[in-house]
């Protein structure tokens, strides 16, 4: 005698529709719940409705409402006020502007300002323009490490101390500093359910577990007494120290734009989660670090991927270079809406040049990155720009930087007066420390006259990117999404989340056992409104 129960039916008021197509319109409705159905004309799916003894539909899965809101950590969305546990990460020089921040905080997401490399002044007007138009909404700031140039670190804190910005995200650090660890104490006081209350967060941007460590832990207590000393911090904060980590989220970079180890998130990502979970029971803290996700975050796979293996928000950053609102030309946008996978390569880093320590850039269209390996490898060989072959120098001189050597070296010079006269006395005597000033002016103007679109120097291009561009180019092909001019940060975020959701549903119906149509494996883009007034041609 049979044992199984029989399956429920569908009695809803809703029709099942029939199909692969039907299927997909369920799924996508987000905030309903979805059954899977078996009828004469075979499998078929209705959103929102109830099951009951009677119909002719046999209900063979079902998904609860799956909304993008639930995927990740409700913790983080308290923590940050945000709608989504989705944040658009900094991209330097203002690339990351102040429109993109402010168009993503309205639309309820986090983003970071891409401060690094940009003047105190350019930073002051953005942290205005945050006052002004999005007050008490989401935003944060970045905080580059800046091993060569000590003081923009110090003078970023006291920007961000002066106008309060309650949220940093710290990027490249190879260690920890006085000014990150002044950000964070300078916002603890005594208060609320735990006996201290952080109202400056940071989220570390960090791809060594190491590294990740040291923000998992309280303040070192020779920086905090050295704090203390200085009248940087009180002493009751001095006292909070040792009763919060440095940081409140933890962003594990994997493959991405610019400074990047290339670590594959799904070897990366554990490890960070299962050290976390050991500093949490071992430290005893009375909240959990979040552990975020970024690098390779371009299509709604990567993103529910990255929530199935346990983070608590993923982060983009590539494919929102492309987008209209990024502080970059047009130029750089349309090449970088043509990349693929394969067209990202590695190249020294402006920021950490005499170190070796590179970053990825895009491959595709550009002699930037070859021309970036020869000026580091000249500067591992000579002693200084007056020891290279004169064969070399001319070649330098017209091929790469356009101009006589010295004449480089004069700019240089103007330019460090004004911004780091630290930087010339470490070169004053020293003619390799010298030569890397002057091959860094050529790193550094890369990224300028791409931000700028300068036409004339397109072939030295620096444009930072990582695989999730050519991932997302793929993922967006033949929809409005494919053109630039088109392409929303928020619109971005909004498809990524939703996207992600509906393959949370794919995930949960194949644990059920169902065997579903590759036709259902891709999330379609939706088309905009016609009262968004945007272009819907796309490219062949």
């Amino acid at each position: 005698m049979s044992t199984e129960q029989p399956r429920p039916r569908w009695s809803g008021p809703v029709a099942p529709a029939v199909g692969d197509s039907g299927i997909r319109e369920a799924l996508t409705r987000l905030d309903e719940p979805v059954y899977i159905l078996r009828g004469p004309h075979g499998l078929g799916a209705a959103a929102g409705g109830a099951v009951g003894p009677d119909g002719e539909h046999e209900v063979v899965a079902a998904v609860p409402p799956l909304g993008p809101e639930r995927l990740g950590s409700a913790a983080f969305l308290r923590a940050h006020g945000v709608r989504q546990a989705y944040m658009s990460g900094a991209m330097a020089g203002g690339i990351a502007s102040a429109d993109l921040v402010i168009a993503l905080a309205r639309a309820g997401y986090l983003a970071s300002y891409g401060a690094a490399g940009l003047l105190p002044e350019t930073v002051e007007k953005a942290l205005r323009r945050f006052a002004a138009e999005i007050p008490g909404l989401p935003y944060a700031c970045n905080l580059i490490h800046s091993p060569s140039e000590e003081r923009l670190e110090r003078t970023a804190v006291d920007l961000y101390l002066r106008h309060r910005v309650r949220c940093v995200e710290a990027s490249a650090f190879l260690g920890l500093t006085p000014h990150i660890v002044r950000y964070r104490l300078a916002g603890l006081r005594a208060g609320g359910p735990h006996g201290v209350l952080a109202e400056n967060r940071v989220i570390a941007k960090v791809s060594r577990t190491e590294i990740a460590e040291l923000f998992m832990r309280p303040a070192p207590e020779p920086m905090v007494r050295a704090l203390l000393a200085e009248g940087a911090i009180d002493e009751e904060q001095a006292r909070l120290a040792a009763r919060v980590p440095l940081a409140d989220d933890i962003t594990v970079e994997a493959d991405s734009g610019g400074h990047t180890d290339r670590r594959p998130l799904p070897a990366q990502l554990p490890v960070l989660l299962r050290r976390r979970n050991a500093l949490t029971g071992e430290l005893d803290w009375p909240e959990r670090i979040r552990v975020g996700a970024a690098g390779g975050i371009g299509t709604p796979e990567a993103a529910w991927s990255a929530f199935a293996m346990g983070a608590d928000y993923v982060v983009t950053g590539s494919v929102n270079q492309s987008c209209v609102e990024a502080g970059t030309s047009e130029r750089v946008k349309e090449m970088l809406a043509q990349a693929d996978l394969a067209d990202c390569e590695m190249a020294p880093a402006a920021d950490m040049f005499e170190m070796g320590v590179e970053l990825q850039v895009l491959k595709r269209g550009t002699l930037f990155p070859m021309r970036a390996r020869q000026l580091y490898e000249l500067y591992r060989a000579h002693d200084g720009i007056d020891d290279l072959p004169a064969d070399v120098r001319a070649r330098l001189e017209q091929q790469v930087f356009r101009r006589p050597l010295e004449d480089v070296w004069t700019e240089t010079a103007a330019y460090f007066e004004r911004r780091d006269p630290a930087q010339l006395s470490r070169a004053a005597g020293h003619p390799k420390r010298k030569a890397a000033l002057v091959y860094r002016w050529y790193l550094g103007m890369a990224s300028r006259w791409a931000k700028t679109g300068d036409a004339d120097r397109a072939v030295d291009y620096q444009i930072w990117c990582g695989p999730a561009m050519g991932s997302f180019n793929s993922w967006v092909r033949g929809t409005y999404l494919a053109a630039p001019r088109n392409r929303r940060v928020a619109d971005v975020a909004r498809h990524l989340m939703a996207g992600a959701a509906y393959h949370q549903r794919l995930s949960m119906l194949r644990a059920a056992g169902l065997a579903l149509s590759p036709a259902l494996a891709d999330y379609p883009v939706p088309q905009p409104a016609p009262e968004d007034g945007i272009l819907t041609a796309v490219r062949p």
